[in-house]
């Protein structure tokens, strides 16, 4: 912890200077000190001597590629987002008002350590200084930016997954003081749709031993929407040059590297939120609710929200309801039910930033037991040679002898948290001897092959994760992998094989077996998957036939996941008739003949990319051009996972998430790295960086990362400073 704290009084000390002051002479004054080189690709490298003037660059460079992304996500973090879009938001900007107050915000960021408050002030300025040198961007709600603003937003990609949390249920107490029902996994919260596409992200970790230069290696995968997050690098310095992806508008590299350490973070099924049933009644004051043998009073905090119509901006006020275990979200019956989640958006933002600036595994270590990264798992990778996995990290305490996956008592006092995991008492696997990490947004006692952690060591909460397919490929891959060079590291991630259908094919030949063999051309499409390698690729029709079985299996029997034998060993099951399985194949082929005119269509004939423009809602036509696409979902186990789907008045299937930023980095005495994004940086379709990766997103081709700045500049397409660019 020595070096970590050390790190910190130094970032510290540095910061001890008079706050900047924002008037737009000195915001010239601060463009001035940075330096933008934008190379072949469009990628921005901020160069700045301060982290703050670094990230003065960085959130400049964020709105230059795309202001209306930066913005929306702030307009929904800090609770306003139905001055946009309309009466029907006002629930999800109560939710983000239950969790902070503007007020709370305000106070969070007075409270922050100094050198955190000059990242929030420098923020503030890259956005407004953007929008000074840009009049004719109309921002839609918010004029001004302020540095309070990304204590809301330290929820976006490392804090409590707010997202969770029903506003049809807050909507449904708030509005009209009545219960919903629970839900069908006996508690109020949102869970993913078992049959939707599946999002998360891969991480691979490779030791030394198994790579052919002697140097750790790091597959950095996320599936995201795409156009989620942009490519960057910021650098100063004060020790700060850090590569990847960062989630728009905020001033950290969520997923990537410097020049010795590399992180990679997945979405974890941790359960990390709880819901606490409070019995409650009225006082004279207002509420109160029980706990032991008291009653404590309900906090009532007044908010008055604003919403756009057709009348013009209209308000609503509402009262919010707080207890000791959180705000109150919901009611189950007659019980008030307080959510508890992470929320401590200053220590958030302070691992998040201290993160990008490690040089080891033992500094990274050190920085993770600030744990307040709720919503993920991380990937790790060192020049030292090390590699480590964290399966999340803000791990509440709890009494086992309650089941938490369910609301549970709020006024029995044993059911509180007792305080929070430490990193020593969570999952960690670091140097196995596999010599691999792999995770999938799947259990982490697969992540290390034989050397993986036992279930039977840790409790029940701190990891239901599933088994699935990705996961599944993933396991076999490494488990025969050697001398791996980055090239290689990067078809292992985008090996075509799909090992769902080692499952769903083989059901379906047994059924067919059981009613008797198809005729005609029923018997041509159940041979041609009879002979097929299980492979996706352009010209496949096998995969054409198998993405429409699978889809149609999924939809009348149930989720292939329940196929899975680790999944099954923990209760799931899946039961069906010998006669599904046939109707839901016949389905897939009459679909095929109704939507193609042949069931034996290519599968890239089907399976496109496509960017028409840079709204935040994609659009998609059949009429208009698009690439195929030879990638499948992640759902049958692609690594290099094309979430795809018929869209509104679309035949074809077009991917709209999945491999979104994906970078192979290689650790050594310099660090080596190459990328890929979908479609390209800018988001304005008359950018010549719009759509120049397109070609290469659809044939998995990678381009070499610019890091040292030698490199950069022999790359570089423009250099400038904010607001000089020509």
């Amino acid at each position: 912890m020595r070096k970590l704290q050390l790190s910190l009084l130094a970032l510290l000390l540095w910061a001890c200077q008079a706050p900047v002051n924002t008037s737009s002479n000195d915001l010239e004054k601060r463009a001035e000190r940075v330096t933008i080189i934008r190379d072949d690709f469009g990628i921005p490298h901020i160069y700045a001597s301060t982290d703050a003037d670094a990230v003065f660059g960085m959130l400049y460079a964020q709105c230059e590629d795309d202001f209306r992304r930066v913005e929306r996500n702030y307009i929904w973090a800090t609770g306003r987002l139905a001055e946009l879009e309309g009466e029907e938001a006002l629930f999800s900007d109560l939710r983000a008002r239950l969790y902070m107050t503007e007020a709370e915000a305000k106070a969070a960021y007075e409270e922050a350590p100094q050198w955190l408050q000059e990242l929030c002030d420098a923020f503030a300025d890259g956005v407004n200084y953007y929008l000074e040198t840009h009049p004719e961007v109309v921002p839609q709600v918010l004029t001004h930016y302020e540095p309070w603003f990304p204590m809301f937003f330290s929820e976006g990609s490392i804090g409590g997954d707010i997202e969770r949390i029903s506003t049809q249920r807050i909507q449904a107490f708030y509005e009209d003081q009545e219960p919903l029902a629970y839900s069908e996994f006996g508690d109020g919260l949102l869970h993913p749709d078992p049959y939707a596409e599946p999002k998360g992200s891969n991480g691979i970790a490779i030791a030394p031993e198994l790579s052919k230069s002697g140097n750790a290696l790091l597959l950095i995968n996320p599936h995201t929407s795409f156009y989620f997050r942009p490519e960057i690098h910021v650098v100063s310095e004060e020790g700060l040059n850090a590569y990847g992806a960062v989630t728009w508008g905020q001033f950290f590299v969520y997923q990537g590297f410097n020049e010795k350490t590399g992180w990679m973070h997945t979405s974890t099924r941790l359960d990390f939120m709880d819901e606490f049933m409070e019995t409650v009644r009225e006082s004279g004051e207002g509420y109160e609710y029980a706990y032991g043998d008291a009653w404590r009073k309900v906090e009532e905090i007044p908010v008055t929200l604003k919403y756009s119509s057709p009348e013009g901006l209209q308000e609503r006020s509402f009262t919010m309801f707080r207890t000791h275990h959180g705000p109150v979200t919901h009611q189950l019956d007659d019980k008030w039910v307080a959510t508890k989640i992470n929320w401590d958006p200053v220590n958030a933002l302070i691992q998040s930033f201290t993160r990008t600036k490690l040089d080891n595994y033992e500094a990274f270590e050190e920085m993770m037991d600030i744990r307040t990264n709720s919503s993920n798992n991380t990937v790790f990778a060192d020049a030292e040679g090390n590699i480590a996995y964290f399966h999340g990290n803000f791990i509440p305490k709890r009494d086992t002898a309650f089941d938490f996956s369910r609301p549970v008592d709020g006024s029995n006092p044993a059911t509180d948290w007792l305080g929070l995991h430490t990193v020593e008492e969570s999952i960690v696997i670091h140097n196995p001897q596999t010599g691999w990490i792999q995770n999938c947004n799947s259990t982490p006692f697969t992540a290390a092959g034989p050397f993986s952690p036992k279930k039977e060591d840790y409790p029940y909460y701190m990891a239901p994760d599933a088994e699935n397919f990705r996961g599944i490929h993933a396991v076999g891959l490494l488990s025969e992998a050697s001398e791996l060079s980055l090239d290689d590291l990067i078809a292992l991630g985008y090996d075509p094989y799909l090992p769902a259908f080692e499952y769903l094919v083989p059901i379906l030949l047994q059924a067919y077996n059981t009613v008797g063999e198809p005729q005609g051309e029923l018997a041509t499409a159940l041979g041609l998957l009879r002979d097929w390698d299980y492979r996706t690729s352009e010209e496949s029709v096998a995969m054409s036939l198998a993405h429409f079985y699978g889809m149609a299996f999924n939809r009348s029997i149930g989720s292939s996941y329940a196929l899975i034998p680790f999944n099954q060993e923990a209760g799931v099951s899946l039961d069906f008739e010998p006669e599904e399985v046939v109707a839901a194949f016949e389905q897939a082929v009459a679909q095929l003949e109704a939507d193609f005119g042949s069931w034996k269509t290519e599968w890239g004939e089907i399976n496109r990319f496509q960017r028409l423009n840079g709204d935040i809602d994609l659009s998609f036509d059949d009429e208009k051009e698009s690439l195929p696409v030879g990638l499948a979902s992640g759902r049958w186990g692609a690594l290099a996972s094309f979430g795809a789907s018929a869209k509104e008045n679309t035949k074809k299937i077009y991917g709209s998430s999945g491999n979104s930023f994906v970078a192979a980095v290689e650790f050594g005495e310099k660090v080596r790295a190459k990328s890929l994004l979908a479609g390209g940086q800018n988001a304005d379709p008359k950018s010549p960086h719009f759509d120049d990766q397109a070609q290469m997103y659809a044939d998995g081709k990678f381009k070499e990362v610019a890091f040292y700045r030698e490199d950069v500049e022999k790359r570089a397409e423009e250099t400038y400073h904010p607001g000089k660019r020509r």
